[in-house]
């Protein structure tokens, strides 16, 4: 083999030595697991959901409100009045008040979106709210049925103890028995019996 053949020979044993084979292959670079990754360049910005959720929040509840009514009635009357009886270079919104009704177009495309959102934040939370409520109101209600189990139980066992009128009542029936036989037949109690000595009952 001449020397001209074995040099490509060369060659390509070295690049197949470089390259990689099997899923390394394609060439990308290998991610170090032991390190974070470099943080992405996004194009969009980047903002908090949560502090957007409570702004958008704020921003409908104060759309709600009586006092944004006014606000805004109060801004509309005085643009409509600058407009009409200012002088001719200090107007900027002639009739028919096009820019008037561009800004109250705009504010209404910003406020649906953000009553939207507050309203999906509420419902979320009030998903919350039943599925906890819904797991107390399961709690709740096996303990009733264990304290149910409980007293029922205690009942049945109170059932078989000696209460006081049932013992009041016994001795009562033994009073009256015990006097039934006193009227009968002499009958000698252990207190009546003298000291030292036995008395035959027969």
């Amino acid at each position: 083999m001449t020397p001209e053949r074995e040099t490509p020979n060369r060659e390509r044993a070295a690049s197949r030595e470089r390259t990689p084979s099997g899923a390394t292959a394609a060439g990308r670079p290998r991610t170090r697991l032991d390190q974070p990754r470099s943080p992405r360049r996004r194009l969009l910005p980047e903002w908090d959901p949560e502090a957007f959720g409570r702004l958008s929040e704020r921003i409908a509840r104060f759309l709600g409100t009586g006092r944004f009514i006014v606000w805004m009635t109060v801004v509309i009357i005085a643009w409509v009045l600058w407009n009409i009886f200012a002088p001719g270079p200090l107007r900027f919104d002639n009739y028919p008040f096009i820019f008037l009704t561009l800004m109250l177009s705009l504010q209404a495309s910003y406020a649906a979106p953000l009553i939207l959102l507050a309203q999906n934040r509420q419902d979320d939370r009030d998903r919350v709210n039943l599925e906890q409520d819904r797991k107390q109101n399961e709690r709740s209600i096996a303990d009733t049925e264990y304290l149910t189990r409980e007293i029922a139980s205690l009942r049945i066992g109170l059932g078989e103890v000696a209460t006081r009128d049932w013992i009041r009542s016994e001795l009562q029936d033994l009073v009256k028995e015990l006097e039934a036989r006193q009227h009968d037949g002499h009958v000698v109690f252990p207190a009546e019996r003298p000291h030292g000595r036995d008395v035959d009952d027969h």
